[in-house]
C-alpha cells in the first residue's frame, strides 16, 4: 500500500485533516511519508495550502503541490479562468510514482469529490487513481445525507473498477445527533467498504504534538491506528 488516493464525498468535510492523521500514524510507526496535492484552488501564491497544513499537523512529511489556482473553483474551471495549464491524470501518476520510489507511503489528496474535473477533457481524480492503480480512501461527513453521497461515490469507484480502501468520517461531532449515530452502522453498507476511522470535530485546531499523539486513536489498524470501529459504534451509536 505505497500510494493511497484520498477523496471526499464533497468539499470542506475534513479530507486534509484525515490525510494528516493517516500521515501522523504512519510517521509514528517509523514510515517515511509524502503528501501530494495535484491541484490547490482558492489560494494565492505564498499562502499555506493543504500540504502545509498536513506538514504542520503530522510532522516530517515530504510535500508536493503540482498546480495552484487562485479562485475557489473546481480545478478545471479555476485553471481555465486563470489562463493556466490544468493538471492531467498522467501528471499526478508520474509525480506520485516518483515520490513512492523514495517513501514508504504516498498520500494523494484530491480537490473536492472523486469526479470533480481536473481538465476540460473531463479527467478526474478517479482517472489519476486508475493511472496509479491505487486504492481510494473516501472521507465523508457524519450527518444526514452522508449515506447517499457515500453510496454514489462507491458506485462511481466500482463502475471504474477502482478499489475502495474504506471510509473515514472526517469530522465526528462533539455532540452527535441521531442521524450521525445511526450512520456509523449504516456507512459500511452504503460504501460497500469498512469504516476505517472517525476524526473528531476540531482536530485540525489541536496543537501539533497533541494531534500526533492522538491520530492513531482515530484510525483502524488498516490505516496504522488502533481505533476499533465496532467498539466505537456500539458506544456512541
Amino acid at each position: 500500500m505505497a500510494v493511497i488516493v484520498v477523496t471526499g464525498t464533497g468539499t470542506e468535510i475534513g479530507k486534509t485533516v484525515v490525510t494528516a492523521a493517516v500521515a501522523a500514524a504512519a510517521l509514528a510507526r517509523g514510515l517515511s511519508v509524502a503528501v501530494l496535492k495535484p491541484a490547490q484552488t482558492g489560494l494565492a501564491a505564498g499562502e499555506d495550502g493543504d500540504v502545509e497544513v498536513v506538514r504542520r499537523l503530522a510532522g516530517d512529511v515530504t510535500c508536493a503541490e503540482l498546480a495552484r489556482f487562485p479562485e475557489p473553483l473546481a480545478p478545471a474551471t479555476a485553471a481555465r479562468r486563470a489562463g493556466l495549464a490544468p493538471v492531467r491524470p498522467k501528471d499526478v501518476a508520474e509525480a506520485a510514482e516518483k515520490l513512492a520510489a523514495e517513501h514508504d507511503l504516498v498520500l494523494v489528496e484530491g480537490a473536492g469529490g472523486l469526479l470533480v474535473r481536473l481538465d476540460d477533457d473531463g479527467a478526474t481524480l478517479a482517472d489519476a487513481a486508475a493511472e496509479l492503480g491505487a486504492p481510494v480512501l473516501v472521507v465523508t461527513p457524519a450527518g444526514l445525507g452522508t449515506l447517499n453521497m457515500t453510496a454514489l461515490t462507491a458506485e462511481a469507484l466500482r463502475a471504474r473498477c477502482l478499489e475502495q480502501l474504506g471510509v473515514v468520517v472526517g469530522s465526528w461531532p462533539k455532540v452527535p445527533d441521531l442521524a450521525a449515530r445511526c450512520n456509523l452502522a449504516d456507512l459500511p453498507e452504503a460504501a460497500g467498504a469498512p469504516l476505517l476511522g472517525a476524526v473528531p470535530e476540531g482536530a485540525g485546531a489541536l496543537a501539533p504534538a497533541d494531534f500526533r499523539a492522538r491520530a492513531a486513536t482515530w484510525l483502524t489498524p488498516r490505516l496504522g491506528g488502533r481505533w476499533d470501529a465496532g467498539a466505537f459504534t456500539a458506544a456512541v451509536g
